[in-house]
């Protein structure tokens, strides 16, 4: 249904004083639900307003910060969850009557994003413009305005997610926005990698896992010691990737290990035990990746035993050869991503 608002379809066939002429539109909702309507594609049933938190960078920050702006909080927006959008966050929670932890949660999302459409020029647009671009990889200019491109994205998404496609964004369209996966930008001193044969298409993640890699990636650069292979991450969707037994949540992303020729991107994936492993430079990276994204790594994957006695990485059988990097929230679906 659009994103207009109003009751649902099925809370006004079941709500108390039903009589029989709703019969037939509950037919109706059987054919939507089971998909065999013209166009009755669905959202997805996983969606939900990820929570950002002190800590944590990338689009969802930024479309934050942005919506904070909206809402008349003074923060900068530079896509980093620091003191400063604890406070704007803390600000707006007391305005609104919500629980004051700094932490943007579902219940804050959704107080923070309005209904915008066709015509409006303001913050919530430029947080719009942000999602689109990072999610639907898109190069929108992010200057406010809900123009004909910003509409022409939306219905796009909206026919992407299965989602009423009507250019307006509510509720629905934005929790499945912000729920969307984020691809690499990989100019951030990466590379790509895809030795478990599932290709580009699992290179998707969250936008805070994405982007904190990525400034870890950036910071490791300038030790001079070549870049960050990136393996499986995700698919754009989520769901289970061939050859893991996780990465189902956009939170998991592998990379490989520094070798002592910096050539860890063309000469091939190596073991810890290897004699062109360099523990030093893998040591370096794991620092960086903690750095980029402080009180949001849950735990790293990774089999060398001194990196392990150091508390740096975890045992886990078959990971001798790449590094499994698994980000956290302070609130997730999900006990396993719960920072």
């Amino acid at each position: 249904m659009p994103d207009g608002g109003g009751e649902t379809l099925v809370s006004y066939l079941f709500r108390p004083g039903g009589n029989m002429k709703r019969v037939g539109l509950l037919a109706l909702v059987v054919l939507l639900v089971a998909g065999l309507l013209p166009g009755s594609a669905q959202a997805y049933a996983n969606a939900f307003f990820p929570t950002q938190s002190s800590g944590n960078r990338g689009a969802d920050v930024l479309a934050v910060q942005y919506l904070l702006q909206h809402n008349g909080q003074s923060v900068a927006a530079d896509g980093v969850f620091g003191t400063t959008t604890v406070a704007a966050a803390k600000a707006f929670q007391t305005a609104k009557g919500l629980g004051m932890d700094g932490i943007v949660g579902p219940q804050t999302w959704t107080a923070l994003a309005p209904t915008i459409r066709s015509g409006d020029n303001n913050a919530a647009v430029k947080a719009l413009q942000v999602e689109l671009n990072a999610k639907r990889r898109l190069s929108l200019p992010v200057d406010g305005v809900f123009s004909t491109a910003v509409r022409d994205a939306v219905i796009a998404f909206q026919s992407h997610a299965g989602i009423g496609a009507d250019g307006i964004v509510g509720p629905v369209t934005w929790r499945n926005l912000a729920w969307h996966y984020d691809y690499p930008d990989f100019t951030a001193n990466l590379c790509d990698q895809d030795p478990d044969g599932n290709g580009t298409a699992a290179n998707w993640a969250t936008s805070a896992a994405v982007a904190q890699l990525e400034q870890a990636a950036r910071s490791f650069a300038s030790t001079n010691q070549g870049k960050l292979p990136y393996g499986d991450a995700g698919f754009e969707h989520g769901g289970d990737i061939p050859g893991h037994g996780s990465h189902d949540v956009g939170l998991d992303i592998d990379i490989w290990p520094i070798r002592t020729d910096s050539a860890q991107c063309t000469a091939g994936r190596i073991t810890w035990q290897s004699t062109t492993y360099d523990r030093a430079a893998t040591r370096q990276l794991i620092q960086a990746i903690h750095a980029a994204a402080p009180g949001h790594v849950r735990l790293i994957f990774f089999n060398d035993p001194t990196l392990i006695s150091e508390g740096l990485t975890t045992e886990w059988p078959a990971h001798d050869n790449h590094l499994h990097v698994r980000f956290c929230e302070k609130v997730h679906p999900n006990s396993l991503y719960t920072c």
